[in-house]
């Protein structure tokens, strides 16, 4: 498919903190790239998110390490390997922020998705693998199938897992992909312009319609 010739969006992409660098795979870039937009690295800084926020035209909330829970007076499972809290303060800021501008396009990828789920009450799998036979299907980039409802904006197939976590409600979503065991992998907010989370990481999918045709989307509704 030809990327369209109009002006490309500033797609904005959560960066990681990890070892004194903020920081995020290549691949997100290179995907938003692809798919027609330019990506803007955005750092784990809480008060600033709100002014980053008005100088994108869209905002991906990247993969990472786990929600800490015990944040919010939940216990913590042993197995959690929690995300720096600088950056658990700054995208929970982001989010905040971006409840009070519904019109900026925003996709949720793995963490991602957590993270907005999670923003809205929603409670969390802390480890697939107490509730799901064999959940490590959904890890190491893991491929299996996924189902999403007709009419929604993504499409059903084979996509690319890497989490042991995942929301067990979407309270204030509509559910609108599950993979073939049942997890929860793909919610919307159809309130907003564009408000979407995805389980797994289209950016490291193979599969167009699943893969770069997510990322496609969102830089289509940033425009």
């Amino acid at each position: 498919m030809t990327i369209s010739t109009k002006k490309r969006p500033l797609i904005g992409i959560t960066a990681d903190l990890a070892d004194s660098y903020a920081r995020n795979r290549r691949t997100y870039t290179d995907m938003v790239v692809a798919a027609g937009g330019i990506p803007v690295i955005l750092p784990p800084n809480a008060a600033l998110r709100a002014e980053m926020l008005d100088r994108v035209d869209g905002v991906i909330i990247t993969g990472g390490d786990d929600i800490d829970v015990s944040r919010f007076g939940i216990p913590l499972h042993p197995k959690a390997e929690c995300m720096h809290a600088e950056r658990q303060d700054a995208e929970f800021a982001l989010l905040k922020a971006l409840d009070e501008r519904p019109d900026k396009a925003v996709l949720g990828i793995c963490l991602g998705m957590q993270l907005m789920g999670v923003h809205r009450g929603n409670p969390l799998i802390q480890h697939l693998g107490d509730v799901l036979p064999n959940a490590d299907r959904h890890r190491n980039d893991a491929i299996h199938p996924v189902e999403a409802e007709r009419g929604s904006p993504l499409s059903s197939g084979a996509v690319r897992s890497w989490h042991h976590q995942a929301i067990s409600e979407a309270k204030g979503f509509d559910i609108i992909a599950r993979s073939d065991d049942g997890v929860i992998e793909g919610i919307i907010d159809p309130t907003r312009r564009f408000y979407l989370g995805v389980q797994w990481h289209p950016e490291r999918t193979d599969a167009t319609e699943t893969g770069l045709g997510v990322i496609r989307t969102l830089v289509e509704h940033a425009r």
